[in-house]
């Protein structure tokens, strides 16, 4: 029930919409519970011979009839629209909520699990809110309304249906708690069924090279007849509940006639009044049947919920202080004091490191995999938060400034390249939406992307596909370079970014940031040495911490492991290639 309340809190928002529908919905069930007392009265007025009866009930029902399908529409279209606005608020809550989290969050989701909460559990949300919420008022009022003219209509006949209520109501509060333990399992294979497709769409390339369409359709096929039997089952059991419900409150009706058929031979109850008591019955059974309905949904949506609240609830790791500082007029000085880090409950990744880089330096990081230098790009713009340690830029700790202003100072070009199906100029102007076209041909120069630009037949209105698959490697990391170069970052990290261009570019990329460094603190991650040969100073990790740092004149007079890896590297130049961070 904590999970429907706060649902509601989605709704209640538009109370007075809510409040409205309610009012109407209420009207239109008061005109359908005076049409069975105009009924009685016309078939008494048959018995007495009053014909002018007849056609005072025939436009009474008529009038009824038009007022509650007037009231219906409104209620229905208010209803309606509040369902709508509380999916969109629900979709931009979890959309926002899926922005804000931190890479370790992201690092362990499964895309199509998050998908899927963002879809099909919403929807599962929206239609309760449609169908669900004010029906569960509905069915309350008829119930209670009905009771109440049955007991005044003939108490005995009253107590006689009411005694079967308990058991429809048990009955109903049984399935409800069973199928949203069924829901929840089928929103989780959704997300699962979701997450196998978007992982076979999005590598199909890498399926198609090893020839494993089969495999994967085998898998996809395991997958969702998974599915296909869970809500099989879960239909299986609607199908049961709604027709035995209806079984049990036909039964009372069976009662009713034959104990209310004998008092109209014996005398004491008229034709008409019990036909307006079984018509009353009648509309009692309309709730009922809509109770089982009304119990899919909201054990539906009470699945759907909680795998909703599950990611809303989450707190990210990385937090901005109430009193965050905004950093400004950044000279670009990075400090590490004594920094750990480790991902989750893995060793440390990182032990025990210290460096100062200064404005306008460049430091090249090396090392081999696993060695942490990827995580120290990772630190520097907060993406994740330092076990112990600290991390500075100007003297300010990174924890004590706001996560905006870091992340505007910073540019990264991280090892996997993302693109949106979007032109080359939206992709390079991305992170900075109001540049002028004279920057953008700028920041391409320097990435040594321009004359690639101009070759293609749309220029920099070129379409580039989904995932930037459309280019090559090494044309998606220069592109990748201009668009964090558009931002003039005062820091600047390229995380093995210039991996997949060759000698030429690579040379030319290597000019462009000696003279980028004059402006900005550049950090390059590289397992090609040939890169800081221009660097201010190299540093070397291995296992988590800082082995060997200096000049890279210094560090090859030194003959650690910067100079084995150089030697390794001029002897066989395409190690370059083959030495994986």
């Amino acid at each position: 029930m904590k999970t429907g309340f706060r649902l509601i809190e989605f709704a209640r928002r538009y109370w007075a919409r809510l409040l409205l529908a309610l009012l109407f919905l209420l009207a239109g069930t008061a005109f359908s519970l005076v049409v069975p007392n105009i009924i009685r009265q016309a078939i008494d007025g048959i018995g007495r011979g009053d014909q002018s009866s007849l056609t005072t009930a025939a436009f009474l029902i008529i009038g009824a009839s038009l007022a509650r399908g007037a009231f219906g529409f409104i209620n229905g279209f208010l209803t309606e629209a509040v369902s709508q606005r509380v999916a969109y608020d629900m979709r931009n809550t979890l959309y926002d909520k899926f922005q804000r989290l931190s890479f370790a969050f992201h690092d362990t989701a499964q895309t199509g699990q998050l998908m899927s909460r963002a879809t099909e559990d919403v929807e599962a949300v929206r239609r309760f809110i449609s169908m669900g919420l004010l029906g569960f008022i509905q069915t309350g009022v008829l119930f209670i309304g009905v009771a109440v003219i049955l007991l005044v209509l003939n108490w005995q006949l009253a107590l006689l249906t009411l005694l079967f209520l308990p058991v429809i109501a048990y009955r109903a509060v049984l399935v409800g708690v069973r199928l949203r333990k069924v829901w929840r399992h089928i929103h989780n294979m959704l997300g699962d069924v979701g997450t196998i497709l978007e992982e076979n769409l999005t590598g199909v390339r890498v399926v198609k090279s090893f020839a494993q369409e089969n495999e994967e359709s085998r898998k996809f096929s395991i997958s969702v007849n998974l599915l296909y039997n869970e809500e099989l089952n879960a239909d299986r059991q609607m199908a049961f509940n709604i027709p035995f419900m209806v079984f049990l409150i036909g039964l009372p009706t069976a009662v009713i006639l034959w104990y209310g058929g004998r008092q109209v031979i014996a005398g004491t109850l008229t034709i008409g009044e019990l036909t307006q008591f079984m018509l009353y019955l009648g509309i009692m059974a309309m709730p009922v049947r809509r109770l089982g309905y009304v119990t899919t949904l909201f054990s539906r949506s009470i699945s759907a919920g909680q795998r909703i609240f599950e990611v809303l609830d989450r707190e990210s790791p990385v937090k901005e202080k109430p009193d965050a500082v905004i950093l400004d007029n950044v000279k670009g000085e990075v400090s590490f004091e004594n920094v750990s880090f480790k991902y989750d409950s893995s060793a440390d990744v990182l032990k025990e490191v210290s460096f100062v880089a200064h404005p306008s330096e460049m430091i090249a990081i090396v090392g081999g995999s696993g060695s942490g230098k990827s995580t120290i790009a990772s630190l520097i713009p907060r993406f994740y938060d330092v076990n112990s340690g600290r991390i500075l830029i100007d003297g300010h700790d990174v924890r004590d400034l706001t996560l905006v202003s870091i992340r505007k100072n910073i540019g990264i070009v991280q090892q996997d390249i993302f693109l949106f199906s979007a032109t080359i100029k939206e992709n390079i102007a991305y992170g900075a939406v109001n540049a002028s076209m004279e920057d953008i041909v700028k920041a391409a120069t320097i990435a040594r992307l321009h004359e690639f630009i101009q070759s293609l037949p749309d220029g920099y209105d070129t379409m580039v596909g989904e995932r930037g698959i459309t280019l090559s490697g090494g044309e998606q990391q220069r592109l990748a370079i201009a668009r964090t170069l558009l931002t003039h970052p005062r820091i600047l990290i390229l995380d093995d970014s210039t991996s997949s261009v060759d000698g030429e570019t690579e040379n030319a990329i290597r000019q462009a940031l000696s003279h980028l460094v004059q402006d900005s603190t550049i950090f390059v991650i590289t397992h090609r040495l040939s890169l800081t040969t221009i660097a201010t100073r190299v540093l070397v990790l291995d296992n988590g911490g800082i082995v060997e740092q200096g000049t890279p004149a210094e560090l090859t007079a030194l003959k650690g492991i910067y100079r084995k890896i150089s030697d390794s590297q001029m002897a066989n130049p395409e190690s370059q290639e083959n030495y994986v961070r």
